[in-house]
């Protein structure tokens, strides 16, 4: 978990919580229905096309195409374990499972992104080797079935763009399909240079570039996943307009041990202390928290707060200071 201590001090406490998801936050959660849907559509698509990018590259012997053929093969291998994370996902909490899977996701965002820094590399490889021994490779051939696949992964980065930006895991497919469809645009150029020039070395340094692009997606993708599961603080939280934010909150004084983190795509999730000097005011004052935090994209709070007096007790040397 993220930590953050405010500025008027923290010290440390031992409380054990058990979390639940409530109603609306499961159902925010769980309901994949119309990304599962669209993932179905992208995985028939892909697995049809990867069978016929392995067989016109070995007929055209052009790296290009089985370069993309092998991320392909990758992808349908991401886009299926993006289906059972997100089928696991969507099972309720229980009581030793109290989050339930949706941790699930994540995981397999990790795992796709780790793939695709595997396919990259391998591309890189061979286009090395080949770029030392230049191969005969049937340009024409090479191009139609690219167009092909061009057309196949433009449908199916149109079905996953619009959810790309809001599910870890859809965006792992997303990368993988956007890399098919670079390569498929790759693949048409070198086959097209080829034709008109007989300059064959083309498709191994075409596959280095779609090779980069595909990695730059990658590590953006496993750099993000990293950060959920160890539990930093999302990149869109600004920590210290979050504390400020809550040290504007009348009757709220001295908050501490604040933690901000994501739990899955679209959870946010806040925990923190604070003392209250009046507890009539403890009701409004969660209520304000809660409002407040909803400003900034935090829609899970949990926040203790601490009567003045048990507080001085627990820190005898703030108390014995003031």
């Amino acid at each position: 978990m993220a930590h953050f201590h405010g500025s008027s001090g923290g010290h440390g406490h031992t409380h054990k919580h058990t979390h639940a998801l409530g109603p609306a936050q499961a159902r925010a959660v769980l309901d994949r229905t119309p990304q599962s849907k669209r993932l179905w559509i992208v995985l028939v698509l892909t697995a049809g096309f990867m069978v016929a990018e392995v067989v016109g590259g070995v007929l055209s012997n052009s790296l290009a195409l089985l370069a993309d053929s092998g991320h392909m093969l990758a992808d349908v291998g991401a886009l299926a374990l993006s289906l059972v994370a997100m089928r696991l996902a969507q099972r309720p909490p229980s009581s030793e499972r109290t989050f339930g899977y949706v941790r699930m996701e994540i995981l397999a965002a990790l795992l796709n992104g780790a793939t695709l820094l595997v396919v990259s590399g391998w591309i890189v490889w061979e286009a090395w080797r080949r770029l030392g021994t230049p191969q005969e490779v049937d340009g024409p051939l090479m191009m139609a079935v690219a167009a092909v696949g061009l057309v196949i992964n433009l449908i199916g980065a149109g079905l996953l763009h619009s959810h790309a930006g809001e599910n870890l895991n859809v965006r792992g497919a997303y990368l993988h399909v956007l890399g098919d469809l670079l390569g498929s645009i790759g693949a048409i150029g070198a086959g097209a240079l080829i034709l008109l020039t007989g300059w064959t070395p083309v498709d191994a340094i075409v596959s280095v570039v779609i090779a980069g692009l595909i990695l730059l997606g990658a590590w953006r993708l496993v750099k993000e996943a990293a950060g959920v599961l160890l539990e930093m603080v999302p990149p869109h939280i600004d920590m210290e307009a979050v504390l400020e934010d809550l040290q504007t909150i009348p009757d709220l004084h001295d908050v501490h041990d604040l933690h901000v983190w994501t739990l899955t795509s679209d959870f946010v999730a806040l925990s923190g202390h604070g003392v209250l000097h009046d507890p009539t005011h403890h009701q409004r004052i969660l209520d304000e928290i809660r409002s407040c935090m909803e400003k900034h994209g935090i829609g899970h709070v949990t926040f203790q707060l601490e009567p003045e007096r048990l507080h001085q007790i627990a820190r005898p040397e703030k108390a014995a200071s003031d």
